[in-house]
């Protein structure tokens, strides 16, 4: 039996639901606490990383068994991924109106690109295969990605009506200063 199958499918199901945690418990309330833009910006820079993707041709050449076909659809998947979140932020620091759609275009994007990479892993029984840099990438760095866009949806269809720059507008979010309370730990 292939172990690595399920470590991997483990791996990558406990770090979703890590990293959703940290989203609900975290994250989300400050992204309630934060400027529109703020908010987009800090989710979008997850992205910007996604040219990790590129290791998968040092991967392909100690032995992952990946097509060349495969590998570049993966790779030009998440480069142009990586690029279009990039321009996003430079766009979103400037609350220029195009950066709404650049984002829904970057969530749609991601969305398709996981899918098709899904897709791709079953079709060329890649499922267990990864190891070293890849295993951590599919395991860490891929569910990250998920809750990211996640958040990045969210967002943009909650905060729908509101301004990039609240200072345009008039109308600012009310920020709460966060509450500090003394643990009460045993013996303490």
């Amino acid at each position: 039996m292939n172990v690595l199958l399920p470590a991997q499918a483990s791996a990558q199901l406990l770090s979703l639901i890590v990293f959703a945690a940290i989203a609900r418990w975290h994250v989300a309330p400050w992204l309630d606490r934060s400027a529109r833009a703020d908010a987009l910006i800090a989710l979008v820079w997850v992205h910007v990383f996604r040219y990790v993707a590129l290791q998968v041709f040092s991967a392909q050449h100690d032995g992952f068994p990946i097509s060349d076909g495969g590998a570049m659809e993966i790779v030009i998947g998440d480069v142009g991924g990586a690029i279009i979140a990039f321009i996003a932020i430079v766009l979103l620091r400037q609350r220029t109106r195009l950066a709404i759609p650049l984002v829904w275009l970057l969530a749609a994007e991601t969305v398709y690109d996981t899918i098709a990479n899904i897709r791709g892993g079953v079709r060329e029984h890649l499922m267990g295969a990864a190891s070293g840099v890849s295993w951590l990438v599919l395991s860490f760095f891929v569910p990250m990605l998920v809750v990211s866009t996640g958040l990045i949806i969210w967002q943009l269809y909650s905060r729908r009506n509101e301004a990039l720059d609240p200072a345009a507008t008039g109308v600012h979010r009310t920020q709460e200063a966060p509450v500090l309370r003394a643990s009460s730990t045993a013996g303490g």
